[in-house]
């Protein structure tokens, strides 16, 4: 447990420093990210103020405050990429990362965790300029913000776990990009990623309850911005607790089918 511990300590801070070394870069893709949130922001805004201030409890400066954060748990929901994995496996980086004592996905962990770090301070001058600009409806209490601290890392692990499931598909197919395809357009519609949940059909809400992806999304997001009572958002860390021991069981299980298969191939 040690060893881990000083592996991804040492991984992160690799990854934290390599990542300042382009921070130009890095923030003018954090600026690039700004414009979904914010299309989304002035559309809702604007239909809330045309009608009766308000739509599903949401009020203008609530879409604000939701959307401002969304930002940060959208950022904070970057992992290495199923594209990856397919990448790993044609070019036969794989076969090398077999050789190490650790499992590549760990790896993955630690370096996305460390870039997270540095994401979030690259965030907070930008939420301060919309926060300015879009004057959100936010007053979070201390046990909201505990919450919505450990509610962002564990949106984190749930996404990597599934996301290193559908990439390790590529162990029996050369593509990846179709099934990809498939559960962004899924996780756009059942996580509050596209809109509140609330705001969704009742149908959709009650077929999400059974999905990984408002754990990612919606929960963490309200958490800081909505009305959870303290059984709620306790019950909700209960949750992402749940989808990432069910990923991490799946992980395991798709790693050791696939592993015995594994053909190395590449340039």
């Amino acid at each position: 447990m040690k060893d881990m511990l000083d592996f991804y300590w040492v991984s992160m801070k690799t990854s934290m420093v390599a990542t300042f070394q382009y921070r130009v870069a890095n923030y003018f893709y954090m600026i690039g990210m700004v414009a979904e949130p914010v299309i989304y922001l002035v559309v809702w805004s604007t239909i809330a103020n045309a009608g009766s201030g308000e739509v599903a409890g949401y009020t203008a400066g609530g879409f604000a405050a939701y959307y401002i954060v969304w930002m940060l748990v959208r950022n904070m929901n970057i992992v290495f990429t199923p594209y990856g994995w397919e990448w790993r496996i044609q070019r036969g980086e794989l076969a090398g990362n077999l050789l190490r004592p650790i499992h590549p996905l760990h790896y993955d962990l630690a370096e996305f965790a460390g870039w997270k770090i540095v994401v979030i301070t690259l965030w907070l001058p930008i939420a301060a300029i919309l926060v300015l600009v879009f004057k959100p409806e936010l007053n979070p209490t201390w046990l909201e913000m505990l919450v919505f601290f450990f509610a962002i890392w564990g949106a984190y692990l749930i996404r990597t776990m599934a996301l290193a499931m559908l990439g390790m598909i590529t162990f029996w197919t050369t593509r990846v990009s179709a099934l990809y395809e498939l559960y962004f357009a899924l996780e756009l519609l059942l996580s509050g990623r596209l809109v509140p949940m609330s705001l969704m059909p009742d149908w959709v809400q009650q077929l999400a309850a059974y999905m990984p992806f408002q754990w990612t999304f919606f929960f963490p997001i309200h958490a800081l911005v909505g009305d959870y009572s303290t059984v709620e958002l306790l019950g909700g860390l209960g949750m992402q607790v749940v989808w990432i021991v069910i990923g991490t069981l799946g992980v395991n299980l798709v790693w050791k089918a696939g592993i015995r298969q594994f053909t190395s191939v590449g340039n």
